[in-house]
């Protein structure tokens, strides 16, 4: 039957997708203040590069994979949707009342800030090649796939009947019970957080640590493009979150509300760990706790009420403030805690709406089969993502090589692969820098870096990851 275009529905997505595309630009600020002046260039393009490759694959196939028709419940049809072929700006998405084309876009903008998120694991030390090639591939074979599970109809996604069959021996599509344990992601705590946050540990690991990681001081050099990047972040969600309800009504209330407070208390949770730790509290603090707050909301928005967003975002911000500093324990080098933020507060968010959801959640009455459910789904999630990203990274560190060389590495990637500098702090040379450190660094010549790109101002004792300013 024909399907009407409902013009309410289709301006909120096209306003949240143009939202949820600012986030990207916005993570650039974010992990471009967070890392050392002589990188920042760099640490920004990995996130505008991520925008330009996948738009791409994901028009091309990436869609149809993550919402294709299901092929053994793990992926959809890679060629039903190629290119978005044989949809043009009057075909609706069935059921929904809004144009095809804005949905596959809204979707787009999904996968693109996952992959960019991962980009703080492995800041200071990788060819943006290779992280270009690494965006593509993990698009189409990781998130898409996932997404496919979780959102399009594979084995993580709708399934509540099978789930509960396999937990709890109940069957029927009308059984409460199964009902009552349908899997609940929202707007993406397992494609999205999960899955990034796990891939950003893999990469970690299998990339290696930086020149002088824990041991050399590495201080965000710009506390306030951070914060900058933390406010952008906060606006771009509401497209992220209420844009998810497909359409501006109740539930998009909901989540634009449980976005909000669940942030904000995530922010005093996160500064309440320093206070107590540390003694003080720091700006850079504030602006994680509000990464933070954002990333467990996203799957519980539309689940749990503004109390238990509150609650939530509190429990988030401490948990994720505690986490980050598991690195120097286990010695893997997450950069920009990519682990302790996206992984952790994705995982705190999922398993927690099994507590606080307020139509099945064990704290409402209603038993420990949503919390099963949740944890289920997250250790799926960390399987899939750990299993898939660990096989891409490894093809590429034998095929091409993630990292620039050692000498680029103490120079600074800014000059010797982009041969510019983000900061002409005396005027002498311009943002452009001239070839000659970077012909003498890959001669094996010690690299003449321009002093004036003052890197050593921020080269003290004091603590200079986030983890350490922390």
């Amino acid at each position: 039957m024909p399907f009407t275009l409902d013009t309410g529905a289709t301006a909120w997505l096209l306003t949240s997708a143009a939202l949820v595309l600012l986030m990207t630009p916005a993570l650039a600020f974010f992990y471009g203040g967070m890392v050392r002046a002589r990188t920042v260039l760099n640490m920004m393009l990995m996130s505008f590069t991520a925008i330009a490759i996948g738009a791409i694959v994901w028009i091309v196939a990436g869609y149809s994979i993550a919402f294709g028709s299901d092929v053994i419940g793990v992926f959809g049809n890679p060629t039903e949707f190629f290119g978005l072929h044989g949809e043009d700006a009057d075909s609706l998405l069935a059921g929904s009342g809004v144009p095809f084309l804005v949905a596959a876009g809204f979707q787009m903008t999904f996968a693109i800030i996952s992959a960019a998120l991962i980009s703080g694991a492995i800041a200071d030390r990788v060819r943006l090649s290779r992280w270009m090639v690494f965006v593509a591939v993990w698009i189409l074979v990781c998130y898409a796939p996932l997404a496919h599970m979780v959102w399009g109809g594979g084995l993580l996604s709708g399934s509540a009947d099978s789930i509960a069959a396999m937990m709890f021996g109940t069957t029927g599509s009308g059984d409460d019970l199964a009902a009552a344990v349908a899997p609940i992601d929202f707007a993406g705590g397992t494609v999205v957080h999960i899955n990034a946050g796990m891939a950003g540990l893999v990469l970690a690991l299998i990339v290696g640590p930086r020149l002088g990681f824990g041991k050399d001081p590495m201080k965000p050099h710009n506390l306030p493009i951070v914060m900058l990047g933390a406010a952008l972040l906060w606006f771009g969600w509401f497209g992220f979150n209420a844009g998810s309800a497909g359409t501006a009504d109740g539930t998009a209330g909901l989540a634009w509300v449980t976005t909000t407070v669940a942030t904000a208390s995530a922010m005093l949770g996160w500064a309440l760990v320093e206070r107590i730790r540390d003694g003080h509290v720091t700006s850079l603090g504030a602006a994680s706790g509000i990464v933070a707050g954002l990333v467990a909301i996203t799957p519980a928005a539309a689940a749990v009420s503004p109390l238990g967003a509150i609650a939530l975002g509190l429990i988030a911000g401490a948990v994720c403030a505690l986490a980050v500093g598991l690195k120097y324990r286990f010695g893997y080098d997450d950069s920009l805690d990519v682990v302790g933020v996206h992984l952790v507060g994705g995982l705190v968010g999922t398993v927690l709406i099994g507590f606080l959801s307020t139509e099945s959640g064990l704290l409402y009455g209603f038993g420990i089969q949503q919390l099963v459910v949740q944890v289920v789904i997250a250790i799926a999630a960390v399987i899939f993502s750990g299993v898939v990203t660990t096989i891409i990274a490894l093809i590429i560190k034998v095929t091409l090589g993630w990292r620039i060389s050692a000498e680029d590495e103490r120079a600074g990637i800014d000059i010797t692969h982009h041969a510019e500098s983000g900061y002409d702090l005396l005027g002498g040379f311009g943002s452009r820098i001239d070839r000659r450190p970077v012909e003498a660094a890959h001669a094996g010549a010690a690299p003449t870096a321009p002093t004036p790109v003052a890197d050593d101002a921020s080269e003290s004792t004091t603590p200079t990851t986030a983890g350490d300013a922390r």
